[in-house]
């Protein structure tokens, strides 16, 4: 059984990343959608809050599972038994940093193989950042993000 882990901060999930998914779902037996937690890292929403977010999202695309972590994503793949890391490419800039992260992750376990998802041209432009830069500014994000992000921007008042 081929698995895939395709990691992030997911703050929040976005139809990018939905698309992205839907790809790797259809190319794996199973993927793990890996909510990668850095300490140092502030984000707009909680680890909680993320993860219901992530597995409302998901919870109808098959073989698609929810996890998280807060240790090396390849130790990760190596817990579950996946050889593939899942990563989306939207535009050249984001290369350089997927390179140095793929030579990384192979320097400390030989057997990941990064796989590669070109995002679509209607997706390109969505990242999480630019997500909550355009909700704190009023603008409608509706058509960038599922419904459950919408929702818990609203609860926690965005």
């Amino acid at each position: 059984m081929k698995v895939a882990v395709y990691a992030g901060s997911f703050d929040p999930i976005t139809n990018g990343h939905l698309d992205i998914i839907h790809r790797a779902a259809a190319a794996f037996d199973e993927v793990i959608v890996l909510l990668a937690i850095n300490p140092a890292k502030k984000g707009v929403f909680t680890t909680e809050e993320r993860l219901r977010m992530i597995e409302e999202a998901v919870k109808d695309i098959p073989h698609v599972k929810v996890d998280y972590t807060e240790g090396l994503t390849v130790d990760y793949c190596k817990k579950v038994g996946s050889k593939h890391l899942i990563r989306g490419l939207r535009a050249v800039t984001d290369f350089e940093y997927e390179f140095q992260l793929a030579a990384a992750n192979k320097y400390i376990n030989p057997d990941i193989d990064m796989v590669f998802f070109m995002s679509n041209s209607s997706t390109s432009f969505i990242s999480s950042s630019m997500v909550n830069q355009l909700r704190k500014s009023g603008a409608d994000i509706a058509a960038l993000v599922p419904a459950s992000v919408v929702e818990e921007f609203n609860r926690k008042g965005l």
